[in-house]
């Protein structure tokens, strides 16, 4: 089975608007549909994917939220938003209302910082509830916004709310591999693979020794759809020279044992 942790999708509308704004610099090579995701996913040979919402400022959450709560939970795992601009009280119910099971955080479209208290006291909630949490960590805009969420960052979240199940995008790192060795490989959080516009950039021997060193069996294929192609990045996994059991377990079996899928 292949499970896709890093889908974003969007309401048809604010997809269509999507092409021509460039996220953080990157085109989008698929649509952001959820037909179009369910398609590409079905060319791919995705079997099971997150989806992934994310409200960029308090007054969407609630909208984001509703919309990703509707995908079809045969195919698709619902993340939605949560804002520090909103109270704990009404982050969690805009999820508990939508049946939403986890949260996609991204410091770099919402203008939020891994550091900020208010952040910190949303995700021990998700903890207490059990939700886990896929982050964005690394570069990808200015450098203000990099800083939101860089690594060293990512690290004191985790060691500061031990019960949260943290996903880190990107090797914990994005564009900051050095600074994901440092503070993230080796830590509790999980690894995901993901690195737009393709994984096939980075060198495959510094990839294969980065898991390894953190641990393949906490280490989770992600594409990035509609920035990424989730089948190059699949045909990049699989030509990292992993031994079949670790690449198994990436490409799908380590995340269906971490979430309970």
């Amino acid at each position: 089975m292949i499970i896709d942790c890093h889908l974003h999708v969007w309401p048809d509308h604010i997809a269509h608007a999507m092409q021509a704004q460039r996220p953080a610099g990157m085109k989008l090579r698929f649509d952001g549909t959820l037909d179009g995701l369910l398609r590409t996913m079905d060319e791919s040979g995705i079997d099971k994917g997150l989806a992934l919402g994310v409200g960029i400022k308090a007054s969407v959450v609630a909208k984001t939220n509703e919309f990703i709560g509707s995908v079809p939970r045969d195919r698709l795992v619902p993340f939605g938003t949560v804002h520090p601009d909103l109270s704990v009280e009404e982050n969690l119910r805009h999820l508990r209302d939508n049946g939403i099971v986890g949260v996609k955080l991204h410091p770099l479209f919402q203008t939020v910082s891994l550091a900020d208290p208010k952040v910190h006291e949303i995700l021990s909630a998700l903890g207490d509830e059990g939700m886990p949490v896929v982050t964005h960590v690394g570069a990808g805009a200015d450098e203000e916004a990099n800083e939101r969420g860089a690594p060293a960052l990512l690290r004191k979240l985790a060691d500061s709310i031990p019960h949260l199940q943290l996903i880190a995008c990107h090797y914990g790192g994005y564009h900051r591999l050095e600074e994901a060795e440092q503070h993230v490989v080796g830590s509790r959080v999980t690894l995901e693979t993901s690195w737009p516009p393709t994984m096939a950039e980075l060198e495959p021997e510094k990839v294969r020794d980065l898991i390894r060193a953190h641990g393949a069996d906490r280490v989770v294929y992600g594409s990035d759809w509609p920035m990424a192609d989730p089948a190059a990045e699949i045909a990049a996994i699989r030509n990292l020279g992993l031994t079949p059991e670790e690449e198994a377990g990436i490409l799908g079996g380590n995340l269906a044992r971490i979430l309970g899928l």
